[in-house]
């Protein structure tokens, strides 16, 4: 099975969330695709930048960035990963599925359902109208 990737993105995990939020929103003009509690997503050209809090007391602090992959099928992308013996870690949560992984020099990919996060989109442009 082949990845289609319907979409890329980049995660930055950082400790000054809203001053990073203000910066991508104020100082570089990026159009916001959609906010949740505690991430805030970014339109950036054919792709998007997603910021959330991340900081040393997280996981996040080994990895403060992440190439996101959106994927139609996660599960058979991460059973496709596995196969290959590349440990992954699936999880699946209320706001979508992720398969998270590393490259050889240990740089955090992850893909995420492609479904979910184009719903997430949507509801966002539908709150603006």
């Amino acid at each position: 099975m082949e990845p289609q990737f319907t979409r890329t993105g980049f995660i930055l995990y950082v400790p000054q969330y809203e001053a990073c939020v203000n910066f991508y929103s104020r100082v570089l003009k990026l159009p916001t695709l959609f906010t949740t509690g505690d991430l805030t997503c970014f339109e950036l050209g054919d792709s998007y930048l997603m910021v959330e809090p991340g900081g040393p007391e997280r996981r996040d602090a080994e990895h403060p960035t992440c190439l996101r992959l959106n994927v139609p099928d996660v599960k058979g992308q991460a059973d496709r990963l596995q196969a290959q013996g590349v440990p992954v870690d699936y999880q699946e949560h209320d706001w979508g599925t992720v398969a998270k992984f590393e490259d050889p020099a240990g740089n955090l990919i992850a893909f995420k359902d492609d479904l979910r996060f184009e719903r997430q989109v949507s509801g966002a442009k539908q709150q603006k109208s």
